[in-house]
């Protein structure tokens, strides 16, 4: 039995421990919260005891799933680490990238799993297309939603699109070359809406549009590729491809249209997305990792490539602002 121990039980922190008590080969032994009324309530709801200091819960655990606000993401992983724990920690990874080096180089040298948890890796829609061959010359992200006070101690880049940068970054099999980007801080003192061009090295551009002061919730991916279109609503959980030429596939249309180049065969195919829940999704890959010593999903590596290319994002529209 995995033993747990919880750092932050908040909005997600909540989720995450009601994952964690379906999942029968781990164990939350305990929970660190300095709110005082946030943690007398999981202690009657749930009976779980909260630990009043980091160092005595990490003490009784085999792994730290840690679910506070960014800002404490590195002293926390920090301190697990250097105990020889396993670490699951919510995206971002960590504030700034010299921490993200540090976590980096503690992971390694501590020889355990670490994961980050990127939830929309384990979305349906993106599963749904994971036995596909993928390789996209352009990208459209839209990812809006309406404003939420909590989550706003970072920017909209390190907030919401950092999900999208991660996907992105793991279907382009290419280095980034260049970034555009642009943003307006709005209802904070940081980005709240911002737009991105990413280019590769291979020629494909993903562009990118996050918001957190939508009127109407939106996230949806848009991958075009030589032979295909494929689109992903990952907030209805829905997958579309549009292929050329693919009368052998399995599709709900088929159509011709006439071109300059000849008759060109259309198909529509909607893969079956199946409806399971990413958290527990993620926790379960992070629970076997550690009892089967295979490879977490989203790693640190993982994790630093995505703050990278955020926190490059956010030099370019500071840069754009001081113009």
């Amino acid at each position: 039995m995995l033993k747990i121990g919880l750092f932050g039980v908040g909005h997600l922190g909540k989720i995450h421990l009601k994952n964690w008590l379906d999942i029968k080969e781990a164990q939350v032994v305990g929970f660190y919260d300095p709110n005082d009324q946030q943690a007398a309530e999981i202690e009657l709801q749930y009976g779980i005891p909260r630990f009043k200091e980091v160092s005595d819960l990490i003490e009784v655990i085999d792994a730290a799933d840690i679910v506070a606000p960014t800002d404490h993401h590195f002293s926390l992983s920090e301190k697990a680490l250097k105990n020889g724990k396993h670490v699951f920690v919510e995206k971002p990874m960590c504030d700034t990238m010299e921490q993200a080096k540090a976590l980096v180089k503690l992971a390694h040298e501590a020889k355990v799993k670490f994961q980050v948890g990127h939830v929309e890796r384990f979305n349906p829609a993106l599963l749904s297309i994971q036995h596909l061959p993928i390789d996209p010359m352009f990208i459209e992200v839209h990812r809006l939603a309406q404003f939420n006070p909590r989550g706003t101690e970072v920017s909209v880049i390190l907030d919401l699109m950092i999900h999208d940068i991660d996907i992105v970054l793991m279907l382009v099999n290419s280095e980034v070359k260049q970034i555009h980007a642009n943003g307006v801080a709005v209802m904070t003192s940081t980005p709240d809406i911002a737009n991105v061009r990413i280019e590769f090295n291979n020629g494909c551009v993903a562009n990118l549009t996050s918001s957190r002061i939508s009127m109407k919730k939106m996230r949806k991916m848009r991958l075009f590729q030589r032979d295909a279109y494929i689109g992903l609503d990952f907030l209805e959980k829905r997958s579309e491809i549009i292929r050329l030429n693919a009368e052998e596939t399995p599709a709900s249309l088929q159509f011709d249209i006439t071109t300059k180049e000849g008759t060109k065969n259309i198909s529509v195919f909607h893969p079956p997305v199946n409806d399971s829940n990413a958290i527990r999704l993620e926790l379960e890959h992070f629970t076997q990792a550690i009892l089967n010593n295979s490879k977490v999903p989203v790693n640190e590596i993982d994790g630093y490539r995505a703050m990278e290319i955020a926190h490059q994002i956010l030099y370019q529209i500071q840069k754009s602002t001081l113009v």
